[in-house]
Parts: C-alpha cells; sequence; structure tokens
C-alpha cells in the first residue's frame, strides 16, 4: 500500500491519521484516569489495596478479553466502523462508573470503558496499514502514540487540579460525552477495502491460530507482557501509591511525577516519530531500537526498585525509554500478510493487557501479602515491584536470545 490519495499527504493525516489519534488520546485519558483519583476512590469505598487493583483492572480484564474477536472483526468490517461502535460502549460505561457507589457497580463501569476502547490503538494500526506504506508504520505508530501520551498528560496533574473544583464523578460525565464525539469522528473516516476479506469464522479463526502458532510472535510476546504491559499497570494505577508509600510524596508531588514520566514518553515518541525512518535508511534498524529501549528500561526499573538518583528523573527517563516497546507491533505485523494485521496486533495486544491485568491485580496482591505478615507498607510495595523486575528481566532475555535467529516471514515459503 502507498500513501497516495487524490488529495495528498496532507489530507490523509487530517482525514486518516488525525479522527485515531483523538480516539487513542481518549483512551489513554480513561486508562490512567484511576491513577490520581484512586485516594478518592479508596477514601470513599473504603478499599484495600487489592481491591483497588482489581477494580481499576477490571479495564483490563474486559480490553484483553475482546482482543482476539477484536482482531477478527478489524480484519472482516475494518477499523472505523468497529471503533465507532466499541466507543459507545465507553460512553456508556462512563457514565455507569459515575453513577456508581459501590465496588460491583465501580468495576462494571470500568469493565465496559475498557472494551469501549479497546479498538482505539488496534483500529489506528489497522487504518494505517491501509492507507500508508509499510516503511511509514514505525513513524506512524510512534505518532499515535504521542496522542496517546497526551492523553495521559491530561490525566495528571491537569486532573489532579480539576479534581477539586468539579469532582471524579463529573469528570467521567464529561468524559462519556466526550467518546460519543469522538466515534462520529471515526465514522467520518473513508472507507477503504485493503486489507479487509469477507472471510468465514472458521477461516478466520485459522487465522487466529497461524499467528499464535508463529515463532516471531513468541518472539516479541513475553516482552510485550512484561515489559510493556507491565509499564501500563505502574502508570495508570501504582505509579503514584509507589510514590507516596516508598518516598513519602504527597499525592500532588507524586502526580506531578507522573506528569514528568508521561511528559518524557510524549518526548520519546515524538522522536521516534521524526527519527525512525531516517534511522532505518541509516542502518539502525527498529528491532535494535526496541532491544535498547527495552534493555534500559529494565535498569531503570532497578534504579527505582534501589532509590538510586533523583525520583523525578528515573521515573522520567523509565517513561522515555519504554516507549520503543510499541515498536513490537509494526515489527511483528511486518511477519504477516496484510489480511492478518488486525490479528496479528491484537493478538500482541492481548499479551500486552493481559501483562498490564496480572500486573495491576498481582502487585496489590502482593502488596496485601506481604504487610499480612507483618512487614511495613513500604517494604511490602518493594517486594512487589522486586517481582515485577524479575518478570522484567527474563523476558528481556528471552526476547534478546531471539536476536541470534532472523525470523521468517509467517506467510513466506519454508
Amino acid at each position: 500500500m502507498t500513501d497516495s490519495s487524490p488529495h495528498g499527504a496532507s489530507w490523509l493525516w487530517l482525514r486518516v491519521f488525525a479522527p485515531f489519534a483523538l480516539g487513542y488520546y481518549l483512551s489513554y485519558v480513561l486508562r490512567t484516569v484511576n491513577a490520581v483519583i484512586a485516594p478518592d476512590l479508596t477514601r470513599e469505598l473504603g478499599l484495600s489495596a487489592a481491591d483497588l487493583g482489581l477494580l481499576t483492572s477490571a479495564y483490563f480484564i474486559a480490553f484483553a478479553a475482546f482482543q482476539i474477536p477484536l482482531g477478527m472483526l478489524l480484519d472482516r468490517f475494518g477499523p472505523r466502523k468497529v471503533e465507532a461502535t466499541l466507543l459507545l460502549f465507553a460512553a456508556a460505561g462512563c457514565v455507569v462508573f459515575g453513577l456508581g457507589n459501590n465496588l460491583a457497580e465501580l468495576g462494571l463501569g470500568r469493565a465496559l470503558v475498557g472494551l469501549g476502547v479497546s479498538a482505539c490503538l488496534m483500529a489506528g494500526f489497522k487504518s494505517f496499514s491501509q492507507w500508508f506504506a509499510m516503511e511509514r508504520q514505525p513513524s506512524l505508530m510512534a505518532s499515535i502514540m504521542v496522542a496517546g501520551t497526551l492523553g495521559a498528560l491530561s490525566a495528571s496533574v491537569p486532573l489532579e487540579l480539576a479534581l477539586p473544583l468539579f469532582g471524579w464523578r463529573h469528570i467521567f460525565f464529561a468524559l462519556a460525552v466526550l467518546s460519543v464525539v469522538v466515534a462520529l469522528g471515526i465514522l467520518s473516516v473513508p472507507h477503504h477495502e485493503h486489507g479487509i476479506a469477507a472471510e468465514s469464522l472458521g477461516a478466520q479463526l485459522r487465522g487466529v491460530a497461524q499467528v499464535f502458532g508463529s515463532a516471531a510472535f513468541w518472539r516479541f510476546a513475553p516482552q510485550t507482557c512484561f515489559v510493556v504491559g507491565g509499564f501500563m499497570a505502574l502508570q495508570s494505577l501504582w505509579a503514584v501509591p509507589w510514590l507516596m508509600t516508598v518516598n513519602g510524596y504527597s499525592r500532588l508531588v507524586a502526580a506531578e511525577h507522573l506528569f514528568y514520566l508521561n511528559l518524557a514518553l510524549l518526548v520519546g515518541y515524538l522522536a521516534l516519530a521524526m527519527l525512525t525512518t531516517r534511522l532505518a535508511r541509516r542502518g539502525l534498524k527498529p528491532v535494535t531500537l526496541l532491544a535498547a529501549g527495552c534493555g534500559l528500561t529494565v535498569m531503570l526499573g532497578a534504579a527505582i526498585l534501589l532509590d538510586a538518583g533523583p525520583t523525578w528523573l528515573t521515573w522520567a527517563l523509565l517513561g522515555f525509554s519504554v516507549c520503543v516497546g510499541n515498536l513490537s507491533y509494526p515489527l511483528l505485523t511486518a511477519q504477516f500478510p496484510p489480511q492478518l494485521a488486525g490479528r496479528v496486533n491484537t493478538a500482541l495486544n492481548l499479551l500486552a493487557f493481559v501483562g498490564a491485568f496480572a500486573v495491576q491485580w498481582g502487585f496489590g496482591a502482593v502488596v496485601d501479602m506481604v504487610k499480612a505478615g507483618g512487614a511495613a507498607a513500604p517494604q511490602s510495595f518493594r517486594v512487589a515491584f522486586a517481582l515485577l523486575l524479575a518478570l522484567q528481566a527474563v523476558s528481556y532475555v528471552w526476547f534478546m536470545l531471539g536476536l541470534r535467529r532472523s525470523p521468517r516471514p509467517a506467510h513466506a515459503a519454508p
């Protein structure tokens, strides 16, 4: 597919890229909002750490559970119809969450939100594969991640400042309205037939099996699960409680650290968007950037655990380094035929969100377990973080061992 249209590149960016970027911005706001409102939820509902982790991770449960059906829908019906429809579920989830008065009601709202935004990134990737050339995909991935990071920034200090004025319930009602507006914007994207196949259910399922049976997929999957998914769990919930409990900061100072992290993440994605294609032409391939960035992410996690260096700097560097983790999506998609793009991306995304859910809930469960054994709260947080770091290190070693073997495209002849 080439970057051709009757109106030129500017038309493509305005009509195709911008609506999906706005959708991903919204999804990231909804993903990370609980990191800042966590103290309010704990105070109003009397939640334990495990309860808070389970409530927040309901988003990830629903999100992950829908990834395989989502990939099939994207490859069958196209990205615009699928994402626009799902965003209406996100709007309903925001309303349910804003009206919720107990753990069950809030959990239902959070799950509906997770279902509703489950296509926001994957639909964008599918649309980009239809409209833009393959060599542009890493830069486009980084560009849409910039939009998502702007959403994360909006859900840090700005949200903290807005809470006393509007309250978390009214903020969720406003997000419901925004979800409907974004859905209408997605519907305005032109239809494109490239990469859409009217396959039978059996053929679609065989495509899913082809992805999961590929050695190329399992080369990328563990690192995506624990490095990318683990970072999402920290960013969307446990970063602020860690900074308040382990480092003794106020919620405002902790939110400021989250702002620095997301700002550095934004800078990293901007750098990838502008430089990835140029660097590849000069011999620095995206897979090399992926390996270097994820290795640095693991090292920075160790620095946070050991409290080495200024906390604002280590958390910011963590955000900057982890941005390369999402290069796994275009790198893996390139190993498969275009009609499988939706299923490839959602299969990998499933692993990312399984990791995010497992870490988000498991982190709280470990904290509660260690505290029940008589340890102080800071020590219990350190034990949970150390377990996460160990999983990230093992998955990174697995990925690096795979670099010795250049994976053959899944559709290539043996």
